[in-house]
C-alpha cells in the first residue's frame, strides 16, 4: 500500500510565514506610498520569516519525497544495492542536518546567555535563531520517515 505522506505542522508554519511576509510587505508598500516612509520592522521580520519558510518548506518537501535528486544510479541498481544507496543518502543528509541542529542549538544558547538583541527592533536575538535547530531537527525527522518509507516500499522513488 502506498502512503500519502504529509508534514502538517511544517506545512501550516510555512503557509503562515508566507502569508505574514506578504502582509508585511504589502503594508510596507502602502505605508511608503502614502507617507513616503517605511515601516522599520518589516525587513527584520521578513528575513526571519523567510528562513522559517525555507526550512519548513524543505521539511514538507522531504516528507513528500519532493526534493530534486538524480535517480539515474538508483534506477540502474538492483534491489539490495539500491537500498544501500538509499541508506547512504540518509546518512549523508543526517550528518548535515545533525550538524546544523547541533551548531544552531549552540548558537541559540550562546545568544540567550549573552542576551544579544537584534539590530533593528532590539528583540532577543535567540527568538529568531531558535527556529534554525528546531526546523533542521524536523527536517531530520522527515528525512528519516521518507527513507523508511522508501526502504519499505511504501513510497515511490520518483515523485
Amino acid at each position: 500500500m502506498k502512503v500519502s505522506p504529509d508534514a502538517r505542522p511544517e506545512r501550516w508554519l510555512s503557509s503562515l510565514a508566507l502569508v505574514v511576509i506578504a502582509l508585511i510587505s504589502l503594508g510596507n508598500v502602502v505605508t511608503r506610498y502614502v507617507t513616503g516612509g517605511s515601516l522599520a520592522f518589516t525587513e527584520e521580520f521578513s528575513v526571519f520569516l523567510l528562513v522559517v519558510l525555507t526550512f519548513a518548506g524543505a521539511s514538507v518537501a522531504l516528507r513528500r519525497n519532493g526534493h530534486i535528486r538524480i535517480g539515474l544510479l538508483e534506477r540502474a541498481l538492483p534491489a539490495a544495492p539500491k537500498k544501500a544507496l538509499i541508506a547512504f543518502q540518509w546518512l549523508c543528509g543526517a550528518i548535515v542536518l545533525g550538524l546544523i541542529t547541533w551548531f544552531g542549538a549552540r548558537l541559540t544558547w550562546e545568544e540567550y546567555q549573552w542576551e544579544s538583541l537584534s539590530p533593528g527592533l532590539g528583540l532577543p536575538q535567540w527568538w529568531y535563531i531558535v527556529w534554525l535547530p528546531v526546523l533542521s531537527a524536523a527536517m531530520l525527522v522527515r528525512q528519516t520517515q521518507q527513507t523508511l518509507d522508501r526502504l519499505g516500499g511504501r513510497l515511490e522513488d520518483e515523485p
